[in-house]
């Protein structure tokens, strides 16, 4: 396919900053420039090469003649970062996201860019790490990995075809689905699996012994607790974005645990076992076919 001569990202981490890195391995652009806040994090962008120009702020010198701008920044700053990007757009200008909420995402696009709809681009790759920041990007990251895009009713069938080849070429599984299916999707094993890792983490500072009760934590806990590790701003956006799908999922937690608790009051084994046998099963199971 075609390199894109100049690729702007708005928010510089592991993501966008990883998107960038591997359009460079595979010479599919030539510019890269970084938008971001944090003066010290595009200055280490800069000295890995992740990007080629920085700037502090959404300007016209920043964005004049991108072929691409990628959103990579927390889900809740779309509508201020698409607002400040409206009038600086010019028409052949595609816009793209890489949040892991996709109706949030169109309805930004939606509302404060309504002349650009039909090139914005809501899409969600599926990988990652508790890791953030420039630091964190990495060539490869999305080799063999998931890709969702969430095309829409006016979608432009080019500027889709462009980011869709884009992710492809550098090593993406592309996969289309509804925008509500995907945040639905995603709120299960994703955002939800997130939230409990968080919500243990709590029940463990919780107790009066916590200081104990982490000194004796082995590789089980780490592994666990791993997702409590994140961003907490990043997934306090997502988490209330999607809180209404959440809700539902804590419910049937809930459900999950109360059956727990009966079999653990009836010291029911057989009952116990294939409980724990059944989810076991399912574990091992996944991602082997």
């Amino acid at each position: 396919m075609k390199a894109l001569s100049k690729l702007v990202l708005i928010g510089v981490g592991l993501i966008g900053g990883s998107f960038a890195l591997d359009l460079k391995q595979h010479q599919l652009v030539s510019t890269v420039v970084g938008i971001d806040i944090d003066r010290d994090n595009l200055t280490l962008a800069q000295e890995k090469h992740i990007i080629d120009e920085a700037f502090n702020n959404i300007c016209h010198q920043a964005i004049a003649g991108a072929d691409l701008i990628v959103i990579a920044t927390p889900v809740n700053t779309l509508p201020e970062i698409c607002r400040q990007l409206a009038p600086l757009l010019t028409k052949n200008m595609i816009v793209s996201d890489v949040g892991s909420t996709k109706q949030s995402a169109l309805s930004a696009f939606r509302t404060f860019l309504p002349q650009h709809f039909a090139h914005c681009v809501a899409a969600h790759p599926i990988a990652g790490s508790e890791q953030s920041g420039a630091n964190a990007a990495q060539l490869g990251l999305y080799q063999h990995k998931k890709l969702i895009l969430c095309p829409h009713e006016q979608q432009h069938s080019g500027s889709l075809k462009t980011v869709q080849q884009l992710w492809q070429t550098i090593g993406a599984e592309t996969v289309l689905l509804d925008a509500a299916e995907h945040d639905a999707i995603f709120a299960a094993v994703s955002h939800f699996p997130h939230l409990l890792a968080f919500s243990y983490m709590h029940q463990i500072l919780d107790n009066p012994q916590s200081e104990m009760l982490l000194s004796f934590a082995g590789s089980g806990f780490q592994d666990f607790t791993r997702l409590a590790a994140s961003s907490a701003a990043m997934w306090k956006d997502i988490m209330l974005v999607n809180h209404q799908s959440l809700l539902s999922l804590i419910d049937a937690q809930q459900q999950q645990l109360n059956q727990l608790k009966k079999i653990l009051e009836q010291k029911d084994e057989a009952a116990l076992l294939t409980y724990l046998n059944e989810a076991r099963q399912a574990r091992k199971t996944w991602g082997k076919s």
